[in-house]
């Protein structure tokens, strides 16, 4: 039998990556915390954790361990729900939700869920992927609208995780320029033609991928101003400050005097999905997804 304890206590190791700062974490000692795993590797017979001078990285084994860890503390977190849920007769859903995923998705599917499960008590917070992923992990939601960029899954994905995603579409990002900027008119550009503007970054996130692009069409873009709301960068490029990379569900509201124009391929894009708990009986949760994915099919019809 695996010690759950012991399964935490990994948990934490990777997530600071050293036993110090795991013991720090758990108010425990260092050597407590290395007797701990070394148990743990016992009663497995196998190796969860490589140590280094530089702290400790998971084996193969470990990464297993650690999937399996995050299941238990999610399932027991769910449990606990579910018996405070007993005496008041109402079912808790909580979700994360990026910003303009969740205004444009989420309203009518809620509307849906609350159709389906009037007595469903929905909280909603707003998070990032990089917070709203390890949330679901923990059973501290139930699930998250999030996205990512091209290439694979973030890590809280990867096969050994303890989500699932599911994907609803796919959000090309635009540019943005003033409407009195030459290149305005055109229907489309190419990412190459911009190489002598100066940016405005209407999320941190986007400066990475704009200069990776930036990078493939031979120029290192001139970042002028910076952001973290869509609708303050559009403004700054009405105001004449840039120009900027946007994807094309967070164009909304409309900003007088800007343009935006789509970006020849390759085109950069954000993917966006569902993050849930994998192998959770949870039919809020599923009427969620599908409601979700009735919203994408709405807007691929407009």
């Amino acid at each position: 039998m695996i010690d759950v304890q012991r399964l935490r206590v990994l948990r934490t190791v990777a997530e600071h990556g050293s036993f110090n700062r795991a013991a720090a974490a758990l108010h425990l000692t260092p050597s407590a915390v290395s007797q701990h795993i070394a148990a743990l590797e016992r009663s497995l017979g196998a190796q969860v954790v490589a140590r280094s001078t530089r702290g400790v990285t998971l084996t193969p084994a470990g990464r297993i361990m650690v999937g399996a860890a995050e299941s238990v503390a999610a399932e027991l977190v769910h449990a606990k729900q579910q018996v405070d849920q007993l005496g008041s007769g109402l079912t808790q859903l909580t979700i994360a939700t990026f910003t303009s995923g969740g205004r444009l998705l989420l309203p009518g599917a809620l509307a849906r869920l609350t159709a389906a499960h009037p007595d469903a008590v929905v909280h909603v917070r707003e998070a990032e992927p990089e917070h709203s992923l390890p949330l679901v992990r923990q059973g501290a939601v139930d699930l998250a609208l999030a996205y990512h960029f091209d290439g694979p899954l973030p890590g809280q994905l990867g096969p050994s995780s303890s989500l699932a995603w599911t994907a609803l579409m796919e959000d090309p990002l635009h540019v943005v320029l003033p409407d009195i900027h030459p290149l305005a008119g055109r229907d489309s550009l190419d990412i190459a033609e911009l190489t002598p503007e100066p940016w405005v970054l209407g999320c941190l996130k986007t400066e990475a991928y704009l200069r990776r692009y930036a990078e493939r069409a031979g120029f290192e873009p001139d970042v002028r101003s910076t952001t973290t709301d869509y609708f303050f960068a559009r403004s700054l490029v009405a105001a004449g400050l840039g120009i900027s990379l946007i994807p094309s569900i967070a164009q909304t509201p409309q900003v007088a005097g800007v343009r935006t124009v789509p970006i020849a391929p390759p085109t950069p894009v954000r993917h966006i999905g569902v993050a849930t708990i994998l192998r959770r009986d949870h039919p809020q949760v599923m009427t969620l997804v599908q409601a979700l994915q009735g919203q994408v099919a709405a807007l691929d019809k407009t």
